[in-house]
C-alpha cells in the first residue's frame, strides 16, 4: 500500500496552517515590527536613563570616599558625657518604639536589645506596640515586658482594639500617650532588629547639635544572609541600597527614604510633617518625603550596623517585595504634584526626589528589567527584522550589574545567579509597581507582615526539613508560565533564530521554573 502523504490525510489542517502563516505575514510587517521596534526604543531609552543614574551614584560615592566625607565631618557631633551639675538630665528623653504583630520567634530579641541600650534608665522609655491577634503570643510579650520592668527598665506595653493603619496606625497611636510628651526623640526598631548598646550614643548627638536634622538612620546587617541562595541574593541588593543609594542621598541632598526601622526621629519634625499616615504601604517613605518638604535634613551612618533578619522563604519575600514596590509607586502618584508645588526646597532637590529617587529607582528600575529582558528581547527571536544594538544588549546591562555588585564583594562569584534572580523578581515588582501607579486591584494598600523565624533556624536541623510540594502553596504559576515562554523562545532561537540568545533564554527560563516550583530557598551557596 502506498504511503499516504500527510497533506492528503489532513488537508484541512495544512490549509489552516497556510492561512495562519499568510495572515501573520500580512500583519507582521505593517503592525508587529513597528510596535516591537518602538518597544525596543523605549526600553533602550529607559535603560540609558537607569545607566546614567547608576554611573552618577558611582561617581558621587567614589568622590565621597576619596575626599573622606563622613557625617562626623559634615555635621557637628560631640560625644555624650555626664554633667556634674545636671546629672542624667543632661541626656534628652528618648522613646523606643517596637511595633510587632504575632512575632513569636523574635519578640525577645528586639525587646532585650532595646532594654540593653546604653542610656540613663530615667531618660528612656521602651514602648512595645503589640498588634498581635494571637492571645497566647500577647501573653508571652506581656510576660517579657514585666520581666524587664522588674529589672528597673521603664517599659510600656500598649495594645489597640484594632489594626487600623497597620504599622503606621500603631506608631501614630503610640505617640499619643501622655508620657511621650516629655520625649524629644523617637527610635523605631522592628521586631527582628537588634541594635548594639551604643546605638543611642552614636546617633542622638547628631540631633542635639544639628537642629535642622530630623532623622539619623543606621545600616541593616543580616544574621541569616548565608542561610540559602535567596538570602544571599537579598543581601546583595540591600547592601547596594545602603552602601550606595542611602549614602549618596545623605551626602548630597540630605535626603533619603527612612527604612522604617533602625532610625532616630526628632519628634517635633514628625509632628510638623503631619505624623504617621497609612495611605500607602510605605509609611516610612511617606513621612520622609513630607518632612523633607518642610526643610528637614537626614543623616545616614553606614558604620552604624543593626542586626536584622532577611525573609528566608519565597512566600515571605514576595509579600515584602510587593509592599516595597507597590507602596513607592502609589506614594509617587499621590505626592508628585505636592513636591512640584513646594516652596521650601530647592529646584535641584525636587528634581532629585521626583526623577532619581522615585521615577528611576522605584519605577523605571523595576519595569524595564522585566519588560526588556523577559518580554521584548525574547520576542525579537521571532522577528529578526528588529535588531537590538550591542551597547543596549550587552554593555549597559553589564556595567549596571557590576556597579550593583560593589556593596557585597564577597558575593561577586554569585553575580550571574543574582542577575537571573533579580529578573525573576522583576515580574512581581513590575506588577506591584503598575498596581501602585494605577491604584488597580485590591492589594494596593494590603499589609502582609513579613514572616520572621528568629532563632528557630538554629534549633531545627536543615536535614530535618522535608521537601514538600503542594499545589497552591509552593507552585507559582506566573513564574512557570514566564519560564515556559522563555524556554520556547530559546528553542525557536536555537532552531531557526539568527540572534543567538538561546543560552540566556534557557538560563533565565530555568531560573523562572525553579522559582515557580518554590525551590529557590533550598539551595545553599558556597561562600
Amino acid at each position: 500500500m502506498d504511503r499516504v502523504s500527510t497533506a492528503s490525510m489532513f488537508p484541512g489542517v495544512i490549509q489552516a496552517r497556510e492561512q495562519m502563516w499568510m495572515a501573520w505575514q500580512q500583519v507582521k510587517a505593517p503592525v508587529i515590527v513597528p510596535l516591537l521596534q518602538l518597544a525596543v526604543y523605549i526600553c533602550l531609552t529607559l535603560s540609558v536613563m537607569l545607566f546614567v543614574e547608576k554611573v552618577y551614584m558611582a561617581v558621587v560615592i567614589t568622590t565621597v570616599r576619596l575626599l573622606g566625607r563622613r557625617p562626623e565631618t559634615q555635621y557637628k557631633w560631640e560625644p555624650m558625657g555626664d554633667d556634674a551639675e545636671l546629672g542624667t538630665s543632661a541626656y534628652p528623653m528618648v522613646l523606643i518604639q517596637i511595633p510587632m504583630y504575632n512575632e513569636k520567634e523574635v519578640y525577645q530579641l528586639s525587646i532585650g536589645a532595646a532594654c540593653g541600650l546604653s542610656w540613663p534608665s530615667d531618660r528612656i522609655i521602651i514602648q512595645v506596640l503589640d498588634d498581635s491577634t494571637d492571645d497566647s503570643i500577647k501573653e508571652l510579650v506581656q510576660i517579657e515586658c514585666r520581666k524587664w520592668a522588674n529589672k528597673g527598665v521603664n517599659i510600656k506595653y500598649a495594645i489597640r482594639d484594632d489594626r487600623v493603619g497597620y504599622k503606621a496606625g500603631a506608631l501614630r497611636q503610640g505617640l499619643k500617650h501622655s508620657y511621650v510628651k516629655e520625649c524629644e526623640y523617637v527610635v523605631i526598631f522592628d521586631a527582628d532588629f537588634q541594635p548594639e548598646p551604643d546605638f543611642l550614643l552614636r546617633t542622638i548627638p547628631f540631633l542635639i547639635h544639628n537642629p535642622k536634622v530630623a532623622l539619623v538612620q543606621g545600616r541593616w546587617t543580616f544574621v541569616n544572609a548565608d542561610e540559602n541562595m535567596m538570602t544571599r541574593m537579598q543581601e546583595m541588593s540591600l547592601d547596594y541600597h545602603f552602601f550606595v543609594e542611602q549614602q549618596v542621598g545623605s551626602s548630597t541632598y540630605g535626603f533619603f527614604g527612612f527604612n522604617g526601622t533602625a532610625g532616630v526621629w526628632r519628634i517635633s519634625a514628625v509632628n510638623e510633617a503631619g505624623g504617621w499616615k497609612d495611605r500607602t504601604t510605605v509609611e516610612d517613605m511617606d513621612l520622609s518625603v513630607r518632612a523633607s518638604l518642610k526643610g528637614w535634613k537626614y543623616i545616614f551612618l553606614k558604620d552604624l550596623e543593626v542586626k536584622s533578619e532577611l525573609p528566608s522563604t519565597f512566600k515571605a519575600f514576595r509579600h515584602q517585595q510587593h509592599r516595597w514596590s507597590c507602596g513607592p509607586a502609589n506614594l509617587f502618584r499621590k505626592m508628585v504634584m505636592e513636591i512640584c508645588k513646594n516652596k521650601k526646597v530647592t529646584l535641584w532637590t525636587k528634581i532629585y526626589v521626583i526623577y532619581s529617587f522615585f521615577f528611576i529607582r522605584k519605577i523605571v528600575g523595576h519595569i524595564v528589567t522585566f519588560i526588556f529582558y523577559c518580554i521584548v528581547i525574547p520576542m525579537t527571536v521571532f522577528i529578526p527584522e528588529v535588531q537590538i544594538p550591542k551597547w543596549g544588549l550587552v554593555y549597559i546591562p553589564s556595567i549596571i550589574t557590576l556597579l550593583n555588585s560593589v556593596g557585597t564583594p564577597r558575593s561577586f562569584h554569585l553575580l550571574m545567579f543574582w542577575i537571573l534572580f533579580e529578573n525573576v523578581m522583576s515580574l512581581h515588582r513590575t506588577k506591584a509597581t503598575l498596581s501602585g501607579l494605577l491604584e488597580a486591584g485590591g492589594k494596593v494598600n494590603e499589609w502582609v507582615v513579613t514572616e520572621k523565624l528568629g532563632d528557630i533556624m538554629k534549633t531545627k536541623s536543615k536535614a530535618a526539613r522535608k521537601p514538600r510540594l503542594r499545589i497552591g502553596d509552593r507552585l507559582h504559576l506566573m513564574e512557570l508560565c514566564t519560564g515556559l515562554y522563555l524556554f520556547f523562545c530559546g528553542c525557536y532561537d536555537l532552531a531557526h533564530g539568527k540572534n543567538h540568545y538561546y543560552i540566556y533564554l534557557y538560563l533565565q527560563a530555568i531560573a523562572f521554573i525553579i522559582v515557580g516550583f518554590g525551590y529557590v530557598g533550598t539551595f545553599v551557596p558556597q561562600s
